[in-house]
Order: structure tokens, then sequence, then C-alpha cells
């Protein structure tokens, strides 16, 4: 994948973030935060909270939001979110699906602290749409325990997406899948 179509998927991931949002806004996993810190400079009337299950990578991703005064940083899991019902405006999950080792928890745990018409968008690795990709996922990824099956199709995550939030946007550069959808649905399926 080449810088132009990273910048593509990212694009695509971060779309469901209005310009000048201020809300609440859950990351998880930050990783790095790389990805996100700079966008988060320019959201200053946004509350944002970030978390991640690895406190290395929490603690590279505070250094890097070093400043930012409406941006905490928490350890967790994403199969047990520390946080009530309905407590984001907007969740983002940036490259975290395919490495999450309960899935289906993830799932059921960002559908509950989405509020009702909040926003989910992100993107993760999806099988099927480039054959190296896949092959390296499989043959290297998997067994050092970097990424967990199984793995969505952009097809099947699309379905997913629409049957659990609502309407859905998929979209996939080489084998990563970005995505942008709304919680219309009042219980998870």
């Amino acid at each position: 994948m080449d810088r132009a179509e990273a910048q593509d998927y990212l694009s695509a991931a971060l779309s469901g973030i209005p310009e000048g949002f201020s809300g609440r806004l859950l990351e998880v996993p930050v990783g790095t935060g790389i990805l996100t810190m700079p966008l988060y400079r320019e959201m200053p009337e946004a509350e944002i909270t970030c978390l991640d299950y690895s406190p290395e990578m929490l603690e590279r991703a505070k250094s890097r939001g070093e400043g930012l005064a409406h941006v905490c940083f928490q350890q967790g899991d994403v199969g047990a979110l520390p946080f009530g019902d309905g407590s984001f405006d907007i969740v983002l999950s940036l490259n975290g699906f395919h490495a999450f080792p309960d899935k289906e928890a993830a799932w059921r745990e960002i559908f509950r602290v989405l509020r009702p018409g909040g926003v989910f968008c992100g993107c993760f690795y999806v099988r099927g749409q480039n054959r190296r990709t896949d092959w390296i996922i499989r043959r290297l990824y998997v067994p050092k325990g970097y990424f967990t099956p199984p793995f969505e199709t952009a097809e099947s995550l699309w379905h997913r997406l629409e049957e659990t939030f609502g309407p859905a946007k998929v979209r996939t550069v080489q084998g990563i899948a970005s995505f942008v959808c709304r919680k219309a649905k009042e219980k998870h399926p």
C-alpha cells in the first residue's frame, strides 16, 4: 500500500467525525496515537477518551497527546468497556478489530457505549481483498499473535454494521476496509 492509498483509507475512516466536533468521542484502541493526536489538536471543544489494552501503547499515545487537556487516556479492554450505556457520540476504532481476541464482545460493547444516533467509524483488515496481504496475515501476523481470526470480509462487515447499528458505508483500499455507520437500532441483535 502506498502513501496515497493509506491516506485514502484513513480519510474515509475519519470522515465520520465532523469538522469542529464538540461532543464525546471514544477511540479504541488508540495505539500510539500517531494517526489521531494531530486531529485531536484541532478539536479543543471535544471530550476525548483514548483507550488501549497495552500500557506501552498508551504511554506512547500519552506522549504524543501531551498538552491536550481535553484528551484523557485509559487502560482497558474493548471487550469490557468501563463506561456507561450511551456514553459517547462517536466511537472510533482504527486498525483494532483484526487484533481483538474477542470480537463479539467488542461489537457488543461498542454498541452499548454509543448513544442512539451516534456514529461508529474506523478501519481494519478484511480478508479477500488482496491475496498477498491475506497471505502475509495468515503466515506471519496470525502466528505471531498480532492479528486474531476470525476476519471479516468487506461484504460481511457491511452486513454486520447494517444489522447491528444501521445505515453503513464501507469502502476498501487493498485489504483495509474503512467504514462509517450511525446507530439507529435500540438493541444489539
